[in-house]
């Protein structure tokens, strides 16, 4: 039999706020995290705005030594899983740590060191280069960190498959427990990528927008006609999961059950999706038809919506192939007309918002949703958050290279 999975542990560090409470609040809410740059002087670049994580000071997590020799990728997925365990009220002395693993994946990991680092190199020269370079560089170390701080032994594994990051590493970690290979997993994903590279590569590619620069508050517009590029986001997202009987046996309070998982990939196109929305369709499919439920079950999907004209176009495509007349019954909502795109991180911060959906009944807002576009005509929660009841909701996660993965959560009854 297979074991049923829970959620037990949210750690969140985002642009709204740090921690579950300050994020669900700042969430439903509908409150703004985006505003100009201030990690560098954005000026000379096209896009100036970002999703800062304004309030995080990495002392209040990890020993100031230690931080030192961490990206901030690394700081933020250190936090957040330390923020999970104390809000699962877990006693990590009391647990099997052979059986207890952390997936934390990356998008693109310690790029704001390899900068830092190759300034040094090419102004310096190779004498000047940090011992600590490529331990902080390299995108498996947030897990790492993470499985020597706590101590913990079990499996501990990074996938970077690009914006499908933290879902992925979610989805795997419950197959995992659900298969008997560990009983405990701390899984999500990290990002901090608002560095000058990034920033200049995605604007290169026409991907990011530029035309908020002085009205960053209305720069991120999921499914809104006159959206226009996405906009970087930085910080982390971890849950714990565990199975039903160690929750059950420690008395753990349960935010909500994983019950399927889909992952596929467009096969398309190194950045576009493929046509339609075909395979995230797929994708959403595979997840529901592993859970075992039918698809007028789903209440709510978190989507992906990156406030691109293909990604939201090609998502909204998606959900009308998967549900059918039903699809117009769900509220579809983006997390990310808030918090920017976390890239890596994505999936792991909204799977907690999903979670949080489902315990509370509340569906988080699209902000700035003003102007509907042609064809999409779904309910996509438009600036104020709606309560209805969620007993069944879906996390979406699309990547670059055709990444895609997908989580179906419910509402635990024992």
């Amino acid at each position: 039999m297979k074991n049923r999975v829970v959620i037990t542990g949210l750690g969140a560090v985002t642009p709204i706020g740090i921690g579950k409470e300050k994020f669900w609040d700042s969430l439903i809410a509908g409150k703004n995290g985006i505003g100009r740059i201030t990690h560098f002087d954005p000026t000379d670049y096209p896009a100036q705005i970002a999703a800062e994580v304004t309030d995080f000071n990495a002392e209040d997590f990890i020993d100031k030594k230690e931080s030192k020799r961490m990206d901030h990728y690394t700081q933020f997925a250190l936090a957040a899983a330390k923020l999970a365990i104390e809000d699962s009220k877990i006693d990590l002395d009391k647990v099997d740590r052979d059986r207890f693993g952390v997936f934390i994946g990356s998008g693109i990991g310690g790029i704001e060191t390899l900068h830092s680092q190759y300034e040094k190199l090419f102004d310096k020269g190779p004498s000047r280069i940090s011992p600590f370079f490529i331990p902080m560089l390299i995108p498996n170390m947030a897990a790492g960190q993470v499985s020597i701080e706590l101590k913990l032994h079990g499996p501990s594994i990074c996938i970077a498959t690009a914006c499908a990051t933290g879902t992925n590493c979610i989805g795997e970690a419950f197959k995992l427990i659900q298969s008997g290979g560990a009983d405990m997993i701390l899984a999500g994903g990290s990002e901090a990528s608002i560095t000058q590279g990034p920033i200049a590569g995605f604007c290169a590619m026409k991907a990011l927008c530029v035309d908020h620069n002085d009205d960053p508050a209305h720069a991120s517009r999921p499914f809104d006609k006159n959206r226009s590029g996405f906009v970087m986001g930085e910080g982390s997202g971890v849950v714990l999961l565990e199975s039903l009987d160690n929750a059950k046996a420690r008395g753990a309070h349960i935010y909500a059950e994983i019950i399927g998982y889909g992952t596929n990939c467009d096969a398309y196109h190194i950045t576009s999706p493929a046509p339609h929305g075909e395979y995230q369709a797929k994708c959403m499919q595979l997840a529901i038809d592993d859970a075992g439920v039918k698809p007028e079950e789903i209440d709510y999907i978190n989507a992906h919506g990156t406030s691109t004209h293909m990604n939201d176009e090609g998502e909204s495509e998606a959900i009308k192939t998967v549900f059918g007349e039903h699809a117009k019954e769900m509220s579809v909502s983006s997390n990310k007309s808030m918090i920017g795109h976390l890239l890596g991180a994505a999936g792991g911060v909204e799977c907690i918002a999903t979670a949080l959906t489902i315990e509370n009944d509340i569906i988080p807002p699209t902000i700035n949703y003003e102007t509907p576009d042609e064809g999409m005509d779904l309910d996509y929660v438009p600036n104020t958050a709606k309560k209805k009841v969620v007993n069944k909701a879906v996390s979406n996660s699309f990547g670059f290279g055709g990444h895609n993965a997908c989580i179906v959560l419910q509402k635990f009854v024992d």
